[in-house]
C-alpha cells in the first residue's frame, strides 16, 4: 500500500477533502464528495484504498452521471489543448505523452479520429496516456473506434479510473 505524501485524507474536513480531490475525476467533484460521505478512517490514507472507493463510486453511478464525467474530459490533442484551456493535470498528462510534439499530419489525424469517434460514440475518446506516446495513442484510437458503443463506454470508465489512480499517485 502507498501512503499519500504530506496529505492525510482521514484527517480532512469535508471541504478540505473535496478541495484536495475534486479534480481527480475531471471536473467532477461529486466523486470526492461521495467518497468523503462514505466515512473517514485510516484506510483511506492509502492511495489504493481511496482509489478503490472512488472507482467503485464511478462504476456504481447512474449512466447519466457516468456520461457527464466522460464528457468532462477534453479531446486528446484537441482545440482545448492547442488553446491552452486544459486543466493542469490534463496538460501535464498530454505533454508527458508527447502530444504537444505532434507533427501537422499527426494533429490532423487526431482531429479526424476525435471527430469520427465522437460522431459514433457521442462522447470523447478517453485514454490514460501516462506511459504512452502519441504513436501508441493514435494506434489505440484506430483500434478502439471499431468497438461497440457499450464496449467503448466501459473502456472509457476503466481508462478514467486509471487516470484517477495516476493523479492520486502525484499527491
Amino acid at each position: 500500500m502507498t501512503a499519500f505524501h504530506g496529505l492525510k485524507p482521514s484527517t480532512l474536513s469535508r471541504d478540505e477533502f473535496v478541495a484536495a480531490f475534486a479534480d481527480i475525476y475531471e471536473h467532477s467533484p461529486w466523486v470526492a464528495e461521495k467518497a468523503f460521505d462514505l466515512g473517514q478512517d485510516a484506510s483511506i490514507d492509502q492511495i489504493e484504498t481511496l482509489h478503490q472507493r472512488m472507482s467503485d463510486i464511478l462504476l456504481s453511478a447512474d449512466h447519466a452521471s457516468q456520461l457527464a464525467l466522460i464528457n468532462a474530459h477534453p479531446d486528446l490533442a484537441g482545440k482545448a489543448a492547442v488553446q491552452g484551456q486544459l486543466t493542469q493535470a490534463s496538460t501535464d498528462e498530454q505533454a508527458g505523452a508527447g502530444i504537444h510534439q505532434c507533427t501537422a499530419e499527426e494533429f490532423s489525424r487526431f482531429t479526424e479520429l476525435n471527430d469520427a469517434y465522437k460522431a459514433k460514440f457521442k462522447f470523447p475518446f478517453i485514454m490514460a496516456v501516462k506511459g504512452s506516446n502519441r504513436h501508441q495513442i493514435l494506434a489505440a484510437f484506430e483500434t478502439r473506434i471499431h468497438n461497440s458503443v457499450e464496449a467503448e463506454f466501459k473502456c472509457a470508465l476503466a481508462e478514467i479510473n486509471k487516470i484517477a489512480l495516476f493523479r492520486l499517485l502525484t499527491l
